[in-house]
Parts: C-alpha cells; structure tokens; sequence
C-alpha cells in the first residue's frame, strides 16, 4: 500500500526508520533486529540506503522481508549520487520486481571522495533529478522525499532551500519527511513557512531518540541540528551512565512525539537506529494514546 493512502489524519500512528548492513556478515544481525521492530507493527518501515550506495544490494533485501514475512508496508530508499542512469534504472526495475510500491527519492551524502570529483557531467546531481525518474512510471510509485526543518546544509538560506523544495514536490514527490529536530517549535514555524511557500503535500516528522551522548555530535554532523537547553542539560546529567543516558533519551523522544500528536500532527516517523528495545519502549509509552 502506498504511503499516501496510509496516512490518517484521524489515527495517530508511529513509523520507524532502520538501516541495511554495511556486510554479509552482518545481515543476519539487522534481519532480526529489524523483524522485531516490524512485529510492533508500525504505520511503515523505510529501509536506508548507504552512503555513496555502499550498501544498496542490503536496501531491498531488508525491505522485502519485512513486507513479506510480517505485512508492514515498506519504502526503500534510493539515491541517485555518482550513479548513471542505466545503474538507476536497473534499480527501480528491482524495486518494482520485489512489489515495493514506496520509494524515497534522495541525492545521497556527498563522501570525500565524492566531494572531489568533477559533478558536471553526472546523469544525476540533485534529489529532483530522480524524482522525474521516478514519476516517468506514472503513478506506480509513491514517492517520498526529504526535509530539512533548520535548512539543508548546503543551501544558502531558507528561501533558497524552500525554492528547492518545491521543485521536487512539482516534480512529483508525493510525501516528505524531515530531518531530525530536537525543539518541536523549529518544526511547527517551518510547517507554516512551507504552507506559504505552496507546499501542500503531507509532511511526516522525524525524531530521533539519542540514548547514548556519543550520538549527539553524530547528529550536529549529520543534521545541523540545534540542541535546546532542555537537552544538553539532559546529556550533561545522565551522558556518563550509560543505561540513565538511554532511559533519559527515549523519554525525551516520547515527550517531543507527544507535543507533536497535542499539535494536530498525526503520524510520527522514528529514527530507531536498528534498536528494537528503544523502539518498543516508545510504543509502550504510548500504548493508550495511540491505541
């Protein structure tokens, strides 16, 4: 089922994010932990896919177990850096064989290595380029894209990557998801901002459960985020306990999801990190409120 049709703006629902392996020998491992997760039965699973495609065969692999062995709709991620067409196409070709209907249309992270190459000559420079891929198959796909709430790294400021924005939605990208956000206001000032801009399509928050205080500077890194107060308080109490630190985070998590659900936002994507057990604990946290 498409993502688009799953979405309910009378239901409140959590989705959760998990990733493939970076090796055979690790497949198994992320298997069962994904399993796990899917027997939670979230409103969707997405299933990343590496940087630079390192580990792209695992994408759909894992997708297609969770869509087979437990009915949890799945959106596996495709990204579009450095690739040709051709290695595209035969991409989408295997998504379309494995009857994943949902896709998530990114550029991809710019590694070293690929932040030296020339990129003038790429079939594929921009997330929007794979959006317009994806929509010359009609309506067969849902197709999903990303976010930035604090603006995406590379732009130069919120106009532009609004402007941006826009045209990946006009190029047919169906649903977005944001980047991880720890203050709640940052997300419902750019809510509004988007509206403006023309921007209608569904918009599905993403939270991120930071559970041990290595994690937070990985975020900064990845995201930019900005860390509240409230939050840098939380990691300088409990960093250096270990179980204090994730048991602090997962409650921080449940109170960002429930301001959400308070202010008129019905489904919640989480970054579950491949962690079961914190995924579980947010669930059970909220076992009424979503029941």
């Amino acid at each position: 089922m498409k993502i688009t049709e799953l979405l309910n703006k009378d239901k409140l629902t959590l989705s959760f994010e998990v990733f493939p392996p970076k090796s055979e020998s690790g497949f198994e491992s992320v298997r069962v932990a994904t399993e796990k997760i899917a027997k939670l039965r979230p409103l969707f699973m997405s299933v990343t896919y590496g940087a630079g495609g390192g580990t792209s065969r695992y994408t759909l692999s894992i997708a297609e177990n969770i869509k087979a062995r437990h009915g949890v709709p799945t959106v596996a991620h495709l990204t579009c850096v450095s690739s040709t067409r051709q290695t595209v196409k035969e991409k989408i070709e295997s998504i379309r064989a494995a009857g994943i209907k949902n896709i998530m249309a990114l550029r991809g992270d710019l590694t070293p290595e690929l932040m030296e190459r020339d990129r003038s000559s790429w079939d594929y420079r921009y997330a929007v380029d794979l959006i317009r891929e994806l929509r010359a198959y009609g309506d067969e796909f849902c197709i999903g894209g990303a976010c930035y709430p604090e603006v995406h790294p590379e732009s130069e400021n919120q106009k532009e990557d609004l402007r941006r924005l826009k045209e990946k939605v006009d190029a047919g990208c169906s649903f977005l998801t944001t980047q991880m956000f720890f203050d709640n206001n940052l997300l419902y000032n750019f809510l509004y901002k988007i509206r403006e801009a023309g921007i209608t399509v569904p918009i599905i928050p993403g939270v991120m459960p930071i559970t041990n205080a290595n994690q937070v500077a990985r975020a900064i890194k990845l995201s930019g985020s900005f860390m509240p107060q409230r939050f840098k308080a939380l990691v300088d109490k409990f960093g250096s306990s270990p179980n204090a630190m994730k048991q602090a985070g997962i409650a921080y998590a449940t109170d960002q999801i429930i301001d959400l659900f308070a202010n008129g936002i019905n489904n919640v994507h989480v970054y579950s990190m491949n962690k079961p057990d914190v995924a579980e604990a947010i669930m059970n946290n909220l076992s009424d409120i979503l029941s």
